[in-house]
């Protein structure tokens, strides 16, 4: 192998410690997502269940909530509800390959139906705790389902905006891919920005991972060639094997 292709090699490499661990990625990604989505459908649901509430009432009423335990029974049950929603729908892999099986997976790993046990559970530990009244343990009891109605909308739409920007992504890879064949590295230049820019946005999934890093590592080869795209046969192949490791 030479120099130039040794360093290339080195330069491209690097995505495959990107990815390595990309089943922990793809449960931290969702717990995040999921936890933010929770917390903004808690503050919308009591608002319904008391709509006579000042904000600073309300945000107390949600922060007990989520600090007698919520927030990390939360993220036990959206790692077991990945696992379970995994295996129900057969991926065996360990790794989501596309937005449909993470929405699959959130609908068939019983989430929702834990989040429901989870939010009894706080209820009566920040009654018993003298955090909360009766009453207002009495009405969030009573207005559960608006809460785990509130919820599930939100997750709902999470998911649908990742659809959408996952669908953007795969917009400007192909973009890349057509503005490649013509060897036009300006437009190149612009779809790649895009590219990074919604890699950040979206959960990490293998294909749309390794579609990306792919011409990524293509990208950085015509670069390091002084933008000359009379690429070699090594190099082309060096380029897509890497990104099976992603």
């Amino acid at each position: 192998m030479s120099k130039d292709l040794f360093l290339e090699e080195n330069t491209v490499s690097n995505n495959i410690e990107k990815n390595e661990n990309l089943e922990i990625s793809q449960k931290s990604f969702l717990q995040s997502e999921i936890g933010k989505t929770v917390n903004t459908a808690l503050d919308i649901g009591i608002k319904s269940i008391f709509p006579n509430l000042v904000e600073n009432e309300i945000i107390n009423i949600k922060d007990v909530i989520l600090e007698q335990g919520f927030s990390e029974g939360l993220n036990q049950i959206i790692n077991s509800g990945i696992d379970l929603g995994k295996s129900a729908i057969g991926i065996f892999t360990g790794n989501f390959e596309n937005i449909s099986q993470v929405q699959n997976a959130v609908r068939s790993g019983g989430i929702l139906d834990s989040i429901s046990k989870l939010l009894d559970l706080t209820i009566k530990i920040a009654k018993n705790k003298g955090l909360i009244n009766g009453t207002i343990e009495s009405m969030l009891k009573k207005g559960k389902n608006t809460l785990i109605s509130s919820i599930e909308n939100k997750i709902e739409e999470t998911l649908t905006n990742q659809l959408k920007a996952v669908e953007k992504l795969e917009n400007y890879c192909e973009k890349w891919n057509k503005n490649y064949q013509n060897k036009d590295l300006n437009e190149m230049e612009k779809a790649f920005k895009n590219i990074k820019n919604y890699l950040e946005k979206v959960m990490p999934l293998e294909n749309i991972i390794k579609k990306a890093r792919n011409i990524e590592n293509i990208h950085t080869l015509i670069r390091n060639n002084g933008n000359n795209f009379e690429l070699s046969e090594d190099e082309i192949n060096l380029a897509n094997r890497l990104s099976k490791y992603a």
